[in-house]
């Protein structure tokens, strides 16, 4: 364990050092990783974040010869997987009056992963402040950065910004500050952002407005070095790092429908991508030469194909231009499938399965949760009836953000 090493004044990082070939996200961490808590002795002593379920034992063991847990009045958790909030059942075992402090998704999160549904909860919303005896947190939510409860911390009197994942390195860091590390953080700092925080690029705009007016002295995260010089610099990479760079990307729509619910859909997706800076066409394949249609995708970057169904089956004109793509070179293209539905809804299935006989990259659910770990992004799109409703809009429109965030992504 890292034995209570101050960062600062009261201030104390009590987490692991995890120097082996750590697996992680599919990936070996060759350099390994830290898992950083921290520990404010304040007037009401509170920790923040704690460290992979692995050492969970360990590390309450460790931090009861620092502090009394019985004494630990809060226990912060930014963002819950378990290399994060690991050591929270063994810490709540021992520090049995602490309160939970997150945000409201991740309290029953929480609760199902550690047994912790009678324990007290602070639920925190952006900019909350909480008052822990001399010195005061301030919350701000950074969802998807990269799962959707996640939040930073901000210790106003000592101008400490504690950003969870955001802002780490996977270095078995032994000395913790960066400015001691002995050589230069910025490809390892990079590489961390590259791996785990660019599939969620569209976020870290949320990040860099949340901190802009914060005076942020230490970057104090959950793996690796603690920042204490060129705080900017840092916050600067991500900025830059996340920028659209790349223009002039193009996208094609093609649907056919019934009763208009496929069209507002494929609207939606348009709006989408034109508020992403993307060119977009939009062709019923049932009031246009397939010809045309075929020379818009060869031409896009990305291509959605949508339809109802009726029947079990497409409807219309989209199967030939469906069997055409099956001989044409498509490589580098993106791909997803669309479509409304009422009784039953094949079509859209059946749209993905010649997709999946063309070389595109084309999208599914299990690509974008084994790439990125998010579960609001959903692939084919399916909508039942009109898409109306606020909640179907937003399920579209996650979609096509996700194809935009690809397109235009600098990496």
């Amino acid at each position: 364990m890292i034995a209570n090493f101050k960062i600062k004044g009261n201030i104390y990082c009590v987490g692991k050092i995890d120097d082996r070939e750590v697996p992680f996200h599919r990936l070996v961490l060759t350099k390994g990783t830290t898992y950083n808590s921290y520990l404010l002795k304040t007037g009401k002593p509170t920790v923040i974040d704690t460290v992979d379920m692995e050492f969970g034992r360990e590390y309450a063991e460790h931090l009861a010869e620092i502090i009394d847990p019985l004494d630990i009045h809060y226990i912060v958790i930014n963002h819950t997987e378990p290399d994060h909030s690991g050591g929270l059942a063994a810490l709540a075992g021992k520090a049995v009056n602490a309160v939970i402090v997150c945000t409201e998704i991740a309290v029953p999160e929480l609760q199902e992963m550690y047994k912790l549904h009678n324990r007290n909860f602070l639920v925190v919303k952006d900019g909350d402040t909480l008052d822990i005896g001399g010195k005061t947190l301030l919350f701000k939510e950074t969802p998807y950065l990269h799962t959707a409860e996640t939040m930073i911390t901000y210790c106003s009197e000592d101008k400490i910004l504690f950003p969870c994942d955001i802002f780490s390195t996977h270095v078995a860091a032994k000395r913790l500050f960066a400015d001691e590390a002995g050589f230069d953080i910025t490809e390892d700092f990079k590489g961390y952002y590259n791996a785990i925080i660019h599939p969620h690029r569209r976020y870290v705009r949320t990040l860099i407005e949340a901190v802009k007016d914060l005076e942020i002295e230490m970057i104090a995260p959950s793996h690796g070095f603690v920042i204490r010089q060129d705080v900017r610099k840092y916050i600067g990479l991500y900025a830059e790092l996340s920028r659209e760079t790349t223009q002039g990307k193009k996208a094609a729509i093609v649907y056919t429908t019934i009763k208009n619910n496929t069209r507002k859909m494929a609207k939606i997706i348009q709006d989408s991508l034109l508020e992403n800076g993307i060119e977009t066409t939009v062709w019923d394949a049932d009031k246009t030469d397939a010809a045309d249609i075929l020379d818009s995708i060869s031409a896009a970057d990305a291509v959605f194909i949508g339809s109802s169904t009726r029947y079990a089956d497409m409807i219309g004109n989209l199967e030939p231009i469906l069997q055409q793509l099956q001989t044409m070179n498509l490589e580098g293209k993106l791909a997803a499938a669309f479509g409304s539905y009422g009784w039953s809804g094949e079509a859209i299935e059946v749209i993905q399965d010649y997709l999946d006989g063309t070389n595109m990259s084309v999208q599914s659910t299990s690509k974008v949760i084994k790439t990125t770990g998010m579960t609001h992004v959903e692939f084919p799109v399916r909508v039942r009836f009109s898409p109306k409703e606020p909640e179907k809009e937003q399920k579209i429109r996650h979609a096509a953000d996700f194809v935009s965030d690809l397109l235009l992504s600098a990496i």
